[in-house]
């Protein structure tokens, strides 16, 4: 008993200590981003210019990449309807947004707003995994095609080039990676046996036991991918390209409403910055890469040839629109969630499914 409760204190100091670590470091970037602009006077100048048609545009771009956030979700949970991913995204992404070490909340959450609506926790995981595997496709596939872009222009140096090839390198380790788990059972269940030997040298460090049968369960969930990516995987990739383009292009309009012209910074530029900038929040050194993000891509964009006062204002409306905003909304929607009873165990058994493999169909509702 006393070890238990010196390992939970040994938790909550190691929580408040990435607590303050993380809200000192998005702090200490905010001051020097907003110390380093030549007069945060000609930020709020080059933010109030804006004209009422072009806030508008920006507020419809804004609603329609929230929109698009529950596509991929959808996608990758058969049975979930539009209005439940909302709720569940728009929840959980308010919980990555605003507290330190969010995305491991979020995860959490996810869990239990799948599971109060009957989601077995095998098809949580299902969704959680695959949906997250096309984001990170993504986000190492747009710095690619950002770079071929550049080249198509005649914009492209060495170090672009070596970042280029890199990401390629990375993209197609991990494509051959996922195909192999999901071609050969045995590599799959290798691949389990391996994390879960990683996971228990870690354990037996904080006085835990080992994991067991996650070669197994690797095996099985194998079989459910397959039959979720064969029949799914277009609508997938497509859902996850319309949102991070979305996101791309709430970025593009605000340069261009604030001032900073094709001239400056070429949309394809723009592109490259946002892609590459996407890439360090696969990090959660802050909350929603708070600070990170607005640091990486104003440095970025103004090494690109944009003016410093207007694409630091464009970056906090694009960062106030895509960061800021889900947080309240995030809110009202787990709220929605607490007090609706109506979505209560209403998801379709698999048996009511279109699943390739007869053998993946686990009729209970919740496990």
């Amino acid at each position: 008993m006393p070890h238990r409760e010196d390992e939970r204190k040994r938790r909550s100091f190691r929580q408040v200590v990435r607590v303050v670590v993380s809200l000192g470091l998005a702090g200490a970037i905010f001051a020097y981003l907003l110390g380093s602009a030549a007069d945060f006077s000609e930020v709020r100048t080059a933010i109030s210019s804006m004209t009422g048609t072009e806030l508008a545009t920006l507020g419809v771009a804004a609603l329609w990449n929230l929109a698009t956030y529950g596509m991929v979700v959808v996608a990758a949970t058969p049975g979930l309807s539009y209005r439940q991913a909302m709720v569940l995204v728009e929840s959980t992404t308010a919980v990555a947004n605003a507290v330190p070490g969010g995305s491991a909340v979020a995860v959490g959450l996810t869990y239990g707003m799948l599971g109060s609506w009957g989601f077995s926790r095998s098809r949580s995981t299902l969704s959680v995994i695959v949906s997250g595997l096309w984001n990170n496709f993504a986000k190492l596939g747009l710095p690619v095609l950002a770079l071929a872009l550049l080249a198509l222009q005649g914009d492209t140096g060495a170090g672009r080039v070596t970042v280029g090839l890199l990401g390629i390198l990375a993209l197609g380790g991990c494509i051959a990676l996922f195909a192999l788990a999901l071609r050969k059972e045995e590599f799959a269940r290798r691949v389990g046996d391996a994390a879960a030997r990683a996971v228990t040298r870690l354990r037996r460090r904080l006085g835990r036991g080992p994991v067991e049968g996650w070669g197994d369960a690797t095996a099985k969930f194998r079989g459910r991918t397959i039959g979720l990516v064969s029949t799914a995987w277009k609508r997938l990739t497509v859902a996850t390209v319309v949102s991070h383009l979305s996101l791309y292009l709430v970025l593009l309009l605000a340069l261009r409403h604030i001032g900073v012209s094709q001239e400056e910074v070429s949309w394809a530029e723009v592109l490259a910055a946002f892609a590459f900038v996407r890439l360090l929040t696969a990090i959660p050194v802050t909350p929603g890469g708070l600070g990170v993000v607005e640091l990486g891509l104003v440095a970025a964009l103004t090494a690109a040839g944009g003016d410093e006062p207007e694409v630091v204002g464009a970056v906090l409306v694009f960062r106030g629109l895509t960061y800021l905003l889900p947080i309240p909304l995030g809110l009202m929607t787990y709220l929605f969630w607490r007090r609706n009873s109506s979505w209560r165990d209403s998801a379709p058994p698999l048996a009511a499914l279109p699943v390739d493999d007869p053998t993946l169909i686990d009729p209970a509702p919740c496990s």
